[in-house]
């Protein structure tokens, strides 16, 4: 076996990794993983507490996914999109059992960013369309087409940007000018102004607006009351489709197997990715209404994938839902995530560097500051140039805390397996370093 100084070199030498310089990169070689934790070649434990890319939600090593992916490898590997495979078939019924009565097929992708291409593609053919709105403070993936629907900086490199896309500002009441007396006054103000701007795009000409129920990586934004029934509304008065990205917040990550059911709304797509099989074989895909697969019966869906629907990745499926069944994955969302939004109130009214904390489930972000009272961010919004926030991060994984940072926000999103008594173990550790922030960087 390899040494981790071994590994590493080779790894740096051979491997670009994901939004980063890579010339300053000392990525932590891992020999396994098990629940909650990862230990590196060393023996050093780490506590995994963003479920890697907040997609791990059984955690690691689950042996039923393990076991389910091992029996359907020894059957057959892969065969392609236009066979019928049982594993195929059977994890789509599943999830349009899980989905809203007005849900009707599945078309499998590899992930969350070729979820969300497709579903844009399929929402231009139903309607005849062209435009497609999205919020600026959202992450949909960097491929071609989702990375023009992403409103954040990981855009620009894509940018001249693909003709139709369309930018608006979403429900960030913390960050808004604007005192609103209650959820329902901010929620009639932004959409509002949301269906004065499709109008204004020419409300014929859009095919879909594209949000994420509850906004990701870009600070756990959570909608006011009020406003994705009114975004349902705007998309029912004007023939547009209502594509809602579940890839992060879906799959029991908030307390409800999808986010949008907090709300009541019922939308016309619903991407999805990560929890669907943790991560364990990739997978992703796009739920569509009865309406529109059934449109497809009689129009060519111009859409297509080696991989769609990959039979590993399907048995994979099967297990993870079988298993969120099985371990009571709500309940203990809704207990832990309730002990975990009052560890991150008391860190609120104790912490200077704390301007807000955001919690549904077990998703949850901390906005950092450098001043309570006028909000000022600890880091300008695209701009970190002293990397503040990528030291905060190694802070904490020097008490072997695992999370990641996006602007000025730190996440927490633990596997949905933890425990309470885990969670206290791991939460002071968060505690020591926002005590260093206050000291040292505000």
């Amino acid at each position: 076996m390899m040494t981790g100084k071994e590994i590493k070199e080779l790894d740096l030498q051979y491997n670009l990794h994901s939004w980063s310089k890579q010339g300053a990169l000392n990525p932590i070689p891992i020999a396994k993983s098990d629940g909650i934790y990862i230990w590196d070649v060393d023996g050093n434990r780490y506590t995994d507490m963003s479920s890697q890319l907040v997609n791990m939600n059984l955690g690691h090593g689950n042996k039923k996914v393990i076991k389910a992916i091992q029996e359907k490898a020894e059957q057959l590997c892969f065969i392609a999109p236009s066979y019928a495979d049982e594993s195929r078939a059977v994890l789509a019924k599943m999830i349009i059992d899980l989905m809203p009565d007005n849900m009707g097929k599945v078309f499998f992708t590899n992930g969350g960013a070729d979820a969300n291409e497709n579903a844009i593609k399929m929402a231009r053919m139903f309607t005849g369309r062209n435009k497609v709105f999205s919020r600026y403070r959202s992450y949909h993936g960097s491929t071609y087409g989702a990375g023009n629907l992403t409103g954040e900086p990981r855009r620009f490199p894509l940018e001249p940007g693909i003709p139709g896309f369309v930018k608006f500002f979403d429900p960030y009441i913390y960050r808004e000018p604007i005192e609103f007396k209650s959820e329902k006054q901010a929620s009639d103000y932004y959409v509002a102004k949301l269906r004065e701007q499709v109008i204004y795009e020419g409300r014929q000409n859009v095919a879909a607006i594209v949000l994420e129920t509850i906004t990701g990586s870009n600070g756990i934004i959570i909608p006011p009351d009020g406003y994705l029934q009114g975004v349902r509304k705007i998309c029912d008065d004007f023939g547009i489709m209502l594509i809602c990205d579940e890839v992060m917040a879906g799959w029991c990550r908030t307390g409800k197997m999808f986010g949008f059911e907090h709300f009541g709304v019922k939308p016309d797509m619903v991407t999805f990715a990560k929890g669907v099989t943790c991560g364990y074989v990739p997978i992703g895909g796009v739920a569509v209404s009865k309406e529109v697969a059934a449109y497809f019966n009689d129009n060519t869906l111009l859409c297509g994938l080696t991989y769609s629907g990959h039979p590993l990745g399907c048995a994979a499926g099967i297990a993870t839902l079988q298993s969120y069944q099985e371990l009571n994955t709500l309940d203990n969302v809704k207990k832990v995530g309730k002990v975990l939004a009052g560890i991150l109130e008391e860190f609120k009214q104790k912490h200077a560097c704390v301007g807000d904390v955001r919690y549904i489930g077990l998703f949850t972000a901390i906005e950092l500051v450098k001043d309570k009272a006028t909000k000022q961010p600890l880091v300008e919004y695209g701009q970190d140039p002293q990397g503040v926030m990528g030291k905060i991060v190694k802070m904490l994984a020097a008490k072997g805390f695992m999370t990641y940072s996006h602007e000025n926000m730190v996440i927490v999103a633990p596997p949905l397996i933890i425990t309470e008594a885990q969670l206290r173990e791991e939460m002071p550790k968060m505690d020591e370093v926002l005590s260093v922030i206050d000291k040292e960087m505000i």
